[in-house]
């Protein structure tokens, strides 16, 4: 079963109901953030407990500091007694990132790119460019290429068997292409895919002597019709290649900005709700120091990393939804804790 697969056809699905590639992805962050509630109150609710029996747990630590084998049994002895799960916090996170792999693997992929890859959003030109990105003409003739450049089928695929013209043949192997020798920019790129690949039969195949391809260059998001001839049980092509011309976009530098804002706001807020009296002065600086070097640490990553602009639109939207739940799920948890009010009382 193809994941990525599976993630482009809901994405599509998602925008045909909601007329946008951008609403589509924002439409799946609310559904994973919505699958994820529960979670996230375990979550907050982790984080509460874990500043109430903070003091004990110093404790525990300080008693058994010479003996680390005691100590662990006594802080799951502990944790038990108080059914506390020290992991639910991270729970969420670990969920989220094959999410996050799926996505990113989506946005990048060619049956996207075909599919939407041009598509804008807002201020966003293209869901699936990076900060840096390569751009060529389709279309003219020739390649823009550098060292490393993988190769595609984009869409069409028109084949020539004798004085017949088949089109729209599928060949269906993603990595069909190949390349022949090194990619050098300003020389000829040599491409062959195996006569196999073709999704014909076996006696329609013997009559194949040629076919013209879209092929896409994966880097660069360029496509150029490419003529390839029969030699033998593969068919081969020859095309002219110029060096790429580089392009930062700023669309997605507001992007990782904005991510990186949110980030802030989201952690300042679960600081903000989760502080206590109890709280111990290291940890709460260290968790200060930590809400100010993560978001430092991820634009770096960021900006060096090739993220698609939809990835990153996730992101935003993922951050404000979680702004949005800590300040719901922190009122709810504030509730429970008050007592409720009888009529003697009263």
């Amino acid at each position: 079963m193809d994941f990525t697969l599976l993630t482009v056809e809901l994405l599509k699905t998602l925008n045909n109901i909601t007329g946008s590639y951008g609403l589509a992805i924002i439409a799946l962050t609310i559904i994973v953030r919505l699958c994820l509630w529960p979670l996230g109150v375990s979550q907050q609710r982790s984080m509460r407990d874990m500043q109430v029996l903070q003091p004990k747990m110093k404790q525990i630590q300080e008693r058994y500091k010479n003996d680390p084998q005691m100590m662990q049994r006594k802080m799951m002895e502990f944790y038990k007694e108080h059914k506390f799960n020290p992991m639910a916090g991270c729970l969420p996170l670990l969920i989220q990132m094959p999410i996050f792999i799926l996505l990113y693997a989506a946005l990048i992929s060619p049956q996207f790119i075909q599919e939407a890859g041009n598509s804008h959003f807002l201020f966003i030109n293209r869901l699936d460019t990076t900060l840096r990105g390569s751009a060529g003409n389709s279309y003219d003739g020739v390649f823009s290429v550098s060292q490393g450049d993988r190769f595609v089928i984009f869409k069409k695929v028109k084949i020539q068997k004798g004085d017949e013209i088949l089109e729209n043949v599928k060949i269906p192997s993603k990595n069909a292409v190949k390349v022949q020798g090194d990619v050098v920019p300003g020389e000829n790129i040599d491409l062959k895919i195996k006569l196999d690949d073709i999704n014909l039969k076996y006696s329609e195949l013997e009559k194949v002597s040629s076919a013209e391809i879209e092929i896409q260059n994966m880097k660069t998001r360029e496509v150029e019709n490419v003529k390839f001839e029969r030699n033998g049980d593969i068919m081969t092509a020859s095309m002219p290649t110029n060096k790429p011309q580089s392009q930062f976009h700023i669309d997605v530098l507001i992007l990782i900005l904005l991510f990186a804002g949110s980030m802030i706001a989201t952690q300042k807020i679960m600081m903000a709700t989760n502080q206590t009296a109890s709280q111990d002065p290291m940890q709460a600086q260290m968790q200060k120091m930590m809400g100010t070097m993560m978001p430092i640490m991820i634009i770096f990553m960021f900006i060096i990393a090739p993220i698609p602009a939809g990835v990153l639109l996730y992101l935003v939207v993922s951050n404000i939804f979680q702004i949005i739940q800590t300040v719901v799920i922190n009122k709810q948890l504030e509730q429970d804790k008050k007592p409720a009010v009888t009529e003697s009382d009263k």
